[in-house]
This record gives structure tokens, C-alpha cells and sequence, in this order.
């Protein structure tokens, strides 16, 4: 054997064992076996030999590798360490690892994913979204609630009241639904079809609130007395957390609270004097319960040693002395309920706290765990909902709508639109199945729901935008009939809040995820914060665990990066066998990535945020390609929602390849060899096709099988805006035949696909058409003039507010002087 070829071999078996990741002993072995063979061949003599003991024993040898190399590494790790603050601690220890744990390791195991039971509603939850979710819907009237009366009517809110719709998350025990994560997810996409101001009303209790909080931190006494009252509508609550000077930086609310002698009721007992300025609370102007965000101190020290206890939550009645609410805040014409609170000298008990005194100062943990589910649920939902009908309602709307006497969704450019708002739409309610599913089983998933606020509201907006171009005038002439302009404009209020879109992909998704998802990271900084002998053997098997895990990585993004991603596994041998080993690859390159960012720039990785939003980006792709192949085998992997599944995969998987990219161009030197190492040979995801777009956009145009499983549990019935555009789709297409018909029978080959009633009359004239018929083509035609038309106004129905009450009474004594 030539020393080359030993060389070759021996990297070969070191690299085989490092991509396989071997333990450490296990490799050792096979690099003696190597080291042996050598010798056989007389290529490895004495000093060959000595060199590798001296780099094996000392790893090998455990208290030498711990008492020296690792004690070392330790003492240089904290001084280098990022000191972390305890509000990054307690949003880092809030939340648990779920699959996106899988996907940062570098290898994801897919047997795992499809081992995760599918997400299904139970019976009841089934019987909620068939009838109170249905009948509600029907209720609602959104252009009377934004315009009319900038507010739902009494008769709705009633309802959602009487029906326990606020009471979803709240156990039975007390009255409430007790629903599965899952199944708020359902009635949420529903509401969200119909009105943005219902979905946001309903969803704000069943999301981060007293409801939520009381369940899992309140007293027995909290618990019994108001959960009852929450269940039934007695109550409805608010939570004030924002701050004018505290937005995204929860954090640093200047809301105090201070803990003090003071009267109440008659006695001098031990409270709280509270003094704060809260804005953005939903439901604030007309709740009945206050949850509070403060800051508590206790300079006197009544309650113990400590003077700065932290932030705390407690809950307030709006009727309190110094508490002030009531005004409304008007966010971008969807107004839901929405304003400020404020409050001035407010005194209250301190079993006010939620979960009394002894949870003082552990209102941030509180909250931050509760929002990590939250967070997954309610806006991921509303989007997903929002998209899912405005899919429906696009296709329909461009196949009636005729322009060069063709549907315009037979137009390429429009084609291309409307695959993104088809392959988004499957691509987001696989996201919110599968979130939520996380949640059912027990999670509390941070990151995940991070990455579900994120994407899914930017790709409502995306797709909103798309609709928009698609309708033309018909989205943005508002009125009765305009079933776009309301959610349009609504956008960026689901952009904005609970944590802007900006904050949670620059800091959030990454900044939790690397730590969190991470298999040796969260562990080597517990580990270095201990001082004694039990903490150097945390950090020696964190350590060097992690050294192995990087070293693994480099040989799986080196060889998947050489093309050998095409033999990797992947748990079906389908047309989405390529998807399971692109992610294979592009896994092993997020952990390496990861690894080298933070060796690279130590701390200072928090302050590069666009490095941090790209890594972030490559994660959230992960997930969201996860989530959608889960969601394709879930449903029986049915064929003809192929184009959607290849459509989202292909979008999610290419813009995971040029976040990277981009990544890897902005990094220096770094970059520029790390580019070399993953992507020797250039990309290997691409686009979206033309004909794949076009593939798409037909499932969105006419009646199916797959267009059904795309808007599934959205409201179509007649009495809604989008279940006449269903029967009017199926009307127009059964009337093109009878069109023709009547065309040929009138040899008028030019005969344009509009006034259908006249062309009834011409079919029956002529002898060609039968009564049913007939009828059917005017139907066709009301209907058709119903979708392409578009709303108008008298001048005094515009104007708004008190001189719209003027001009009333001006109009109404003209009147009657004329009289």
C-alpha cells in the first residue's frame, strides 16, 4: 500500500466516523486500526505513533481531559461568555424543544416527524365549528361593524358571550370549552374568513390573558371566582402589558407598582400602589377585568429582604379607584376594540398578584411562558384563515371575471399570482396543524411559535397583496361587497403586535433558537455558571460533545455539498424523496453555520442581527418544509395536491438556500470558505416553474377535489361573501356550454361572455335552450354582476363622526322646511 493511498483511506475512515458521529472512543479505535494497518505496510513508525498518544490519551484519558483541557476551556469560555440578562434567561428556560430541535442538529431523523400523531378535532370540536362557529358567521355583517358602527353589534357580542367563544381555553371544570390547541386553531381560521375584528376579538382571551394566566399560576380563590365568570361572559378581560415607552422591549415596562400601607375597604392593610400608562390593549375599552404588567418594589421591605422584586401581574377590576379606560385606540379602519389604560394612586390588595403574594417578581416568566403558546395560535391562525379564503374567493373571482374573453386566471401573469397565494395558503394551514399539534402535546414552544408569527403574517401580507393586484378595482372600492379591503388594511396591525415582525425575525427566532435548539450550547453555559467539581463534568461532556458535533457537521456539509445529498435517506421514495435530502443538506450546513457564527463572533452575535435573521430564516424554512411534508402524508399523500406540495417546497426551500447565500456573502473571509465548502458545484434548489405556477393556479380556478382540501372548515355558506362567489363560480362554468350553444345556434362567433340574460333570451328565442336552462343563465348573470361590481356611496354616507351628524340634521331640516 503507498503512504497516499493510506492517507487517503485513513481520512476516509475518520471522516466516516465523524459524519456517522461515532463516540470519541469509538473513533480512536478505528484511527489505531488505521494507525496499525501502517504499520503492517511499514508506512507508520515510532514518532507517527507517539504523536497520535498524544493527542488521543489525553482525550481519552477522562480526569486528565477534565482536569486540564477542559478546566482550561472552561475558565477561557467565561470570560468570554455573553452575560445574558434574566429576562433572556426566563424567555430561554419558558420554553421547550420540540421538532425544530431535530432540524438544528444536523441530521434530522424523519421517522420521528411522521411518528407525531396527526392533529383532529374531537367530536364536540367538530359540533362547535358546524354550529355556533357557522351561525356566528352568518351573524356577522363585517362592512356594518367597520363602517357603520365601528364595532360588532350587540346581538354578536352577545352571542359570542352566551356561546362561550371567550372561553375556549378555559378548563371545564369551571365552566369553560376546554378545547385542544388544535381546535382554537380551527374556529380562529373560520372567523378570520369572515371578519378581522371577530377572529381578534375571540382570539385575544384564548391567547395571552387572565384566562390563560389564572389556569396555570392563579389560586385556588382566583381560579373559583373568576374563571366561572370568564366562562359564561360575566367578565371580559384585557391584558395590559405594552407601554408607550415599552413596545417589543416588554422588558423594560416603567409601569410601577409599590408595595405599601394603605386603605382599603375601611382598613389599613398591606397593597400595592400601582401607577401606569398602558396602550394597544385589545378588548381594553370594554373589559371588566384588568391583567396588569408592573414593576413591583418593596423599599420598606413588608414583604421581605428584597427591594426590587421584578415584574409581576396582577389583576385589576376596571371599576377600581384611579383606574382609567374606556377610550379607544383606531387601528387602521378594523376596528376592534382596542385603547389605552391608565391608571394613577391605584390601591389594591396583594392578592390582587395572580397567584398571590408569593408571585411577586415572577410575572415575566408568567408571561413569556404563556405567550410562547399564544404566540403559535392566534395570529398564525387568523393569517392562515385569511389566506384560505382569499384563495377561494381569487380563483373564483378570476375565472367569472372575463377580460380579452378569456378568465383572466387563464393569464400567465396572473397565474403566477395566484400560485402564491395557493401554494401559501396549503403551506400555512400545514404550519398552524402542526404548531398547534406541538401544543396539544404538551409544549411550550418559543421558537416554533416565533417562526409561525413571523411567516405566517408575512405571507398573509404577501398574498393580500396579490389578491389585491388580481381583483384591481374591485379590492380597493370598499363597501358592502368589497371582501378584501378590510383585511388589506388590516395587515400590518397583525405585523405589528406581539412583537414586531422586525424584532422577532432579527433577535427572536435565532436568538432562543440557538440556544434552546442547540444540543450543547444551553448546557455548556448552565454548566459554566457552577463553581464546583459537578459543573467542570457537565461542562468536560458539553464541551466536548460539541467539539465532535461541529467536526461532524463540516464532513456531512463537505460530502452533501460534493453532490452525496442525493443518496442520503428519506422516509419515501416519492417525487418529495428530493425534498427530505435537500433538507438533509441544508440541516447539517444551519448546525456548522451555527457553530462557526458563534465561534467567530462570540457575544457579539446578538448585535449582528442580519446574520442572526438569516440563521433564523434558515431554521423557520425547516420548519415550514417539515410542516408541509407532515401535512402531504397526514392527508393520504394525495396526488392531485401535488402541485401545492411541490409549489410550497420549492418556494421554502429556495429561499432557505439564498437566505443562506446571503448569509455566506456578507460573513468576509469566513464566508467566502464556507460558500466554497457548501455550494462547490452552485445551487441546487430552484423556483418555483412556470408550468408548476400554472399547474397551481388551475386548482384554484374551478370546483376540485384539491381546491376543497385547500379552504376546508372556512365559512361558505350562501349567506356569506364568499359562498355566493362559490355558487356563482359553478354557475358560470355550468353556463358556458349553454353559451356556446346559443352562439353557434346564432352563428355569432364573436358573441361576448356578458349579458347572460339576454343570452337566455336569444337561446330560448331561438329554440335552443330548455326554462331550467334558461333560468340557469340569468342566475349566472346576477351572480356575475354581483362579483364584478363594485359598491357606491352618497356623499353624506362617507363622512364620519360628528359632522356626519351634522350634515344629517342639516339634510333632515332642509327636508322639512322644503315640506
Amino acid at each position: 500500500m503507498s503512504i497516499a493511498l493510506w492517507v487517503i483511506a485513513t481520512l476516509l475512515v475518520l471522516g466516516g466516523f465523524l459524519y456517522y458521529r461515532s463516540s470519541l472512543l469509538v473513533t480512536s479505535l478505528g484511527i489505531v486500526g488505521m494507525f496499525a494497518i501502517g504499520s503492517w505496510f511499514d508506512i507508520v513508525g515510532p514518532v507517527l505513533w507517539i504523536l497520535l498518544a498524544l493527542v488521543l490519551v489525553p482525550l481519552n484519558l477522562t480526569p486528565f481531559r477534565r482536569g486540564v483541557l477542559s478546566k482550561g476551556i472552561l475558565n477561557a469560555y467565561r470570560k468570554v461568555m455573553p452575560e445574558i440578562s434574566e429576562t433572556e434567561k426566563d424567555a430561554i428556560d419558558a420554553g421547550t424543544t420540540w421538532w425544530e430541535g431535530e432540524l438544528f442538529r444536523g441530521a434530522p431523523t424523519w421517522k420521528n416527524l411522521h411518528s407525531i400523531q396527526k392533529a383532529e378535532l374531537t367530536a364536540e370540536e367538530q359540533a362547535f365549528l358546524d354550529g355556533p362557529c357557522e351561525e356566528i358567521c352568518k351573524m356577522m355583517n363585517d362592512w356594518e361593524a367597520t363602517h357603520e358602527l365601528a364595532d360588532m353589534p350587540e346581538h354578536v357580542w352577545q352571542y359570542l358571550k352566551d356561546h362561550k367563544f371567550f372561553a375556549m381555553i378555559i378548563k371545564k371544570e369551571y365552566g369553560g370549552l376546554e378545547f385542544s390547541a388544535y381546535a382554537q386553531s380551527r374556529v380562529l381560521q373560520k372567523l378570520a374568513g369572515v371578519s378581522t375584528i371577530l377572529a381578534s376579538t375571540v382570539g385575544v382571551p384564548n391567547s395571552l390573558g387572565p384566562g390563560e394566566l389564572l389556569q396555570h399560576y392563579g389560586t385556588k380563590e382566583q381560579k373559583d371566582y373568576y374563571l366561572p365568570r370568564l366562562a359564561n361572559g360575566q367578565e371580559i378581560p384585557c391584558f395590559a402589558l405594552t407601554s408607550p415607552e415599552a413596545g417589543s422591549d416588554a422588558g423594560s415596562i416603567p409601569d410601577t407598582g409599590v408595595i405599601c400601607k394603605g386603605e382599603w375597604e375601611g382598613k389599613e392593610i398591606v397593597g400595592i400602589r400601582l401607577n401606569f400608562n398602558k396602550r394597544y390593549i385589545t378588548l381594553a375599552p370594554v373589559a371588566t377585568v384588568l391583567g396588569l404588567a408592573f414593576k413591583l418594589s418593596d423599599p420598606d421591605k413588608l414583604l421581605g429582604d428584597k427591594e426590587e422584586l421584578g415584574i409581576t401581574a396582577a389583576l385589576i377590576p376596571h371599576d377600581t379607584k384611579g383606574v382609567e379606560t374606556g377610550r379607544r385606540h383606531f387601528p387602521l379602519n378594523v376596528p376592534f376594540q382596542n385603547g389605552p389604560v391608565r391608571g394613577k394612586d391605584v390601591f389594591v390588595p396583594l392578592d390582587y398578584i395572580i397567584g398571590g403574594p408569593e408571585m411577586a417578581g415572577k410575572g415575566w416568566r408568567m408571561l413569556v411562558e404563556c405567550l410562547s403558546v399564544g404566540r403559535a395560535i392566534t395570529l398564525p391562525s387568523n393569517s392562515a384563515g385569511g389566506v384560505k379564503s382569499i384563495a377561494l374567493a381569487t380563483g373564483a373571482y378570476s375565472y367569472i371575471r372575463r377580460q380579452f374573453r378569456l378568465p383572466v386566471g387563464k393569464m400567465e401573469g396572473v397565474q403566477e399570482a395566484l400560485a402564491r397565494i395557493g401554494g401559501n395558503a396549503y403551506l400555512m394551514d400545514a404550519v398552524t396543524s402542526f404548531s398547534t399539534k406541538g401544543i396539544d402535546l404538551g409544549e411550550k414552544p418559543s421558537v416554533i411559535s416565533a417562526i409561525a408569527k413571523y411567516h405566517m403574517t408575512e405571507k398573509l401580507r404577501a398574498c393580500m397583496d396579490d389578491a389585491m393586484d388580481i381583483h384591481g378595482g374591485k379590492g380597493i372600492c370598499l363597501g358592502p361587497n368589497n371582501y378584501l379591503g378590510r383585511g388589506y388594511q388590516g395587515v400590518p396591525v397583525a405585523i405589528t403586535v406581539e412583537g414586531a415582525n422586525i424584532l422577532t425575525r432579527n433577535l427572536m427566532i435565532y436568538g432562543q433558537g440557538a440556544i434552546r435548539c442547540h444540543p450543547y450550547v444551553l448546557e455548556e453555559m448552565l454548566a459554566s455558571a457552577e463553581t464546583n467539581a459537578e459543573g467542570l463534568k457537565r461542562f468536560d461532556k458539553a464541551i466536548w460533545g460539541h467539539i465532535g458535533f461541529g467536526m461532524s457537521n463540516f464532513v456531512r456539509s463537505l460530502v452533501l455539498g460534493l453532490g452525496f445529498w442525493r443518496f442520503t435517506s428519506a422516509p419515501f421514495s416519492d417525487s418529495t424523496a428530493k425534498y427530505y435530502k435537500q433538507m438533509n443538506r441544508f440541516s447539517a450546513n444551519l448546525a456548522l453555520l451555527s457553530d462557526v457564527a458563534m465561534g467567530v463572533l462570540g457575544g457579539s452575535l446578538k448585535r449582528k442581527q442580519r446574520i442572526s435573521a438569516r440563521l433564523g430564516d434558515m431554521l423557520s424554512y425547516l420548519f415550514i418544509a417539515s410542516a408541509t411534508l407532515k401535512r402531504f402524508e397526514d392527508e393520504g399523500r394525495q396526488k392531485d395536491d401535488l402541485p401545492l406540495v411541490h409549489w410550497a417546497l420549492q418556494d421554502t426551500l429556495y429561499k432557505l438556500q439564498e437566505s443562506q447565500l446571503a448569509l455566506l456573502d456578507n460573513f468576509g473571509a469566513v464566508g467566502k470558505t464556507m460558500k466554497a465548502i457548501m455550494y462547490p458545484f452552485g445551487r441546487i434548489a430552484k423556483r418555483p416553474s412556470d408550468k408548476l405556477d400554472s399547474k397551481v393556479a388551475k386548482i384554484l380556478l374551478v370546483p376540485n377535489a384539491s381546491r376543497e382540501r385547500l379552504g376546508q372548515g372556512q365559512f361558505l355558506a350562501p349567506e356569506g361573501q364568499f359562498g355566493y362567489l362559490e355558487q356563482t363560480l359553478r354557475d358560470i362554468i355550468a353556463a358556458e356550454p349553454l353559451f356556446d350553444r346559443v352562439r353557434k345556434a346564432a352563428d355569432d362567433r364573436r358573441m361576448p361572455f356578458m349579458f347572460l340574460d339576454k343570452v337566455a333570451e336569444k337561446g330560448k328565442e331561438l329554440g335552443v335552450l330548455s326554462d331550467e336552462e334558461v333560468d340557469l343563465l340569468r342566475r349566472a348573470e346576477q351572480g356575475r354582476l354581483r362579483v364584478i361590481n363594485v359598491d357606491d356611496f352618497a356623499h353624506e354616507d362617507l363622512i364620519a363622526g360628528k359632522h356626519a351628524r351634522e350634515v344629517a340634521l342639516a339634510s333632515v331640516k332642509k327636508q322639512d322646511n322644503a315640506a
